[in-house]
């Protein structure tokens, strides 16, 4: 099947490169030149296990193209994705202007019918909105005669495990009223769902609506769990022992339960503040997501509010290793890192950083571009040279059991702050780390941190 994908960032790209894989014919289209000039090189911009082989594999047998050519994109394929970015606006709304221009660009350009798809996490009644924009375009063109189709196919993909999530979907969501458009759907989505049938159809506002309340459900179970930290340290329990006794009950599970420094990503933030003002304009307060929302705010400085009750505030002439700079392991995204609030508490408070991460240095250097206070060093040993603490913002899995007797004896003080309790307590204490991690005791005292 012939298929066209509008936006060649995350979401796009993952669903290109799989559904070229099981043999469509896909033309990606991008507004940026240099990014698909760097695809038809080869040279992947993000990173994501599996992706890179995917790509270029399927560039060069010839089933995957990628151009900045919106009419060839829009003659190629019935069916239209758009997978452009939905970024917040500043009272939090998704901006869908990106989303919109693709439209009238698809209606420019259109000289036979199209199902245009929303791959975009948009708000509830975009799928309106595309409808009217690309009638507007049609109509003042004189071709109203032109049949198309609006549907909703939102993504749920998680960064670290994209590509096995689009190669063995738990769900395969379809906003659709239209028989034509389900077959043709269906058709596409064959090959992902020959065990069950996946695809659940249901209207369109119901899938828009799907998306942010997928979202916000998980990201409510991260600042629960973030919250119930913050309260056994006070309590003098064990959040690990917690998770484990909670995490049995199959009513919740061990999925989202983890306590740490806070949720980012491009995701998870954008779509509660989206759904938040969503509600709002309705007129219904959100009362529960604003609460996910503030803890999760919050979050993000209990790890700095440790090194301070350590240290004191006035952090001059003290240096931090990082470990970690992704907002999650297996991506070198930093967007809404809590890395990032981190490092910047510390630079205002007079610290020196030496990071590290797998893969997100070149991100880091790029954001934080000329700092003398910021050290990108090559590897996580590096990282502890000259540092007085070693803080860890993400848990990849080289970091997991690390040389603890070197750690020891490069820190000018033996403190690790664990912002993914990655180590156990007692364990720091055989050492003599002082340890603090979340919502767990402090190792050096036995007392809560």
């Amino acid at each position: 099947m012939k298929v066209t994908i509008f936006g060649i960032g995350y979401v796009g790209l993952v669903q290109a490169a799989a559904l070229a894989d099981v043999g469509h014919d896909v033309i990606c289209v991008d507004v940026d030149s240099d990014k698909i000039a760097r695809l038809n090189r080869g040279d992947i911009p993000i990173f994501e296990p599996g992706l890179t082989r995917l790509v270029q594999e399927n560039h060069e047998a010839g089933r995957l193209h990628f151009t900045t050519d919106a009419a060839r994109g829009v003659g190629h394929g019935r069916i239209q994705f758009i997978a452009v970015g939905t970024p917040p606006d500043e009272d939090g709304s998704a901006d869908l202007k990106h989303v919109l221009a693709v439209a009238g660009t698809i209606a420019a350009h259109m000289d036979d019918a199209k199902i245009v798809v929303t791959k975009s996490t948009v708000p509830v009644g975009t799928a309106d909105r595309v409808r009217a924009a690309i009638e507007t375009v049609l109509a003042a063109r004189g071709r109203s005669d032109l049949g198309f189709d609006v549907a909703s196919n939102p993504e749920f993909l998680k960064e670290g495990s994209a590509v096995a999530d689009f190669m063995k979907p738990d769900r395969i969501i379809l906003g659709t009223d239209n028989d034509e458009t389900e077959q043709l759907i269906r058709e596409l989505y064959a090959p992902f769902s020959r065990n069950h049938d996946k695809i659940i159809i249901m209207d369109a506002r119901s899938a828009e609506f799907t998306k942010y309340a997928a979202n916000c459900m998980l990201a409510t179970k991260i600042s629960f769990m973030n919250e119930m930290a913050n309260l056994a340290e006070r309590l003098g329990a064990d959040i690990e022992e917690v998770r484990r006794g909670i995490g049995s009950d199959p009513r919740i599970g061990y999925h989202f339960i983890y306590p740490g420094i806070g949720y980012g990503g491009s995701c998870f933030p954008k779509d509660v503040q989206a759904l938040i003002h969503l509600a709002e304009s309705t007129g219904f307060e959100p009362t529960v997501l604003k609460s996910v929302e503030a803890r999760n705010k919050t979050q993000k400085t209990v790890l700095f509010d440790k090194v301070r009750k350590h240290f004191g505030d006035d952090l001059h002439g003290k240096t931090f290793a990082l470990w970690g700079l992704a907002f999650k392991p297996n991506t070198n995204d930093m967007r809404e890192a809590p890395s990032r609030a981190i490092m910047e508490a510390l630079w205002a408070a007079g610290a020196r950083v030496r990071a590290f991460d797998p893969e997100a240095m070149d991100e880091c250097a790029r954001l934080y571009s000329g700092r003398d206070d910021l050290a990108l060093v090559d590897s996580p040993e590096a990282a502890l040279d000259g540092a007085d603490a070693l803080i860890i913002a993400t848990e990849w899995k080289q970091f997991h059991a690390p040389d603890f007797e070197r750690i020891k004896s490069q820190l000018a003080a033996p403190v690790i702050f664990d912002g993914r309790n990655l180590y156990n307590p007692d364990t720091m204490q055989r050492y003599g780390i002082r340890y603090y991690g979340i919502g767990r005791a402090d190792s050096g005292t036995g007392n809560s941190s």
